[in-house]
């Protein structure tokens, strides 16, 4: 098993919560600390409040579901993706903060590539959203290195003994995201039918695409 080692300097973001029930002790602090910055007006409350609705309704997986699915009936684009993610990311008008040097590894028959975070949770937050809260947790975070067949197992995804596992840490200067096999009897499916199949789970490698209806 390969493993792309951090770098120290990870993006450590913040979340900024709407609900108004009880809070945990972090989002508390982080709640504190958001209206001590826009109260010494480091911060606008609607510059931030877009930057939320953004992640929250706009940018999701269904825009990383739409590279793999270029990817799969396109084999020029695959090469250019698979060569240079960033630009060829950007020809689908997807980029952003979070994205700007992006790497996508390919599955194959005999190879498995998985995607962990170790320090924190540097994720490709333009073609992916929010992290899932999983992805943060530390438990994923080390057993994903140390034992990567039996995290994705607990996924569900259970690989032959003889396939290889890549794990590839993600850090804030460069960001991962896994190419998932086309499906099996997917041949006459187009573009939009294609990434209907591709879950998120299936781009970080703790998944595969969804099965063809």
């Amino acid at each position: 098993m390969a493993h792309r080692h951090n770098d120290p300097d990870h993006d450590h973001g913040h979340q900024h919560g709407h609900d108004h029930g009880a809070l945990s002790p972090v989002e508390a602090r982080v709640r504190a600390l958001e209206s001590i910055l826009v109260q010494k007006g480091y911060v606008e409350p609607a510059a931030l409040d877009a930057l939320v609705e953004r992640y929250e309704t706009r940018v999701g997986p269904h825009l990383g579901a739409q590279v793999v699915a270029r990817a799969w009936v396109d084999p020029a684009y695959r090469a250019r993706l698979l060569a240079d993610a960033t630009p060829a990311i950007a020809e689908l008008g997807i980029g952003g903060r979070g994205g700007e040097h992006m790497v996508v590894v390919e599955n194959t028959p005999d190879a498995h590539n998985l995607v962990v975070c170790t320090l924190c949770s540097c994720y490709p937050w333009p073609v992916l959203g929010l992290p899932p809260v999983w992805y943060k947790a530390p438990p994923y975070r080390a057993r994903a290195v140390i034992d990567p067949r039996g995290v994705l197992a607990e996924f569900g995804v259970r690989l032959p003994e003889t396939t290889r596992i890549t794990v590839w840490d993600s850090t804030a200067e460069l960001r991962y995201m896994v190419l998932p096999m086309r499906p099996a009897g997917t041949e006459a499916f187009d573009e939009r039918r294609l990434a209907g199949l591709v879950t998120r789970d299936a781009m970080i490698g703790t998944g595969l695409p969804g099965v063809p209806a």
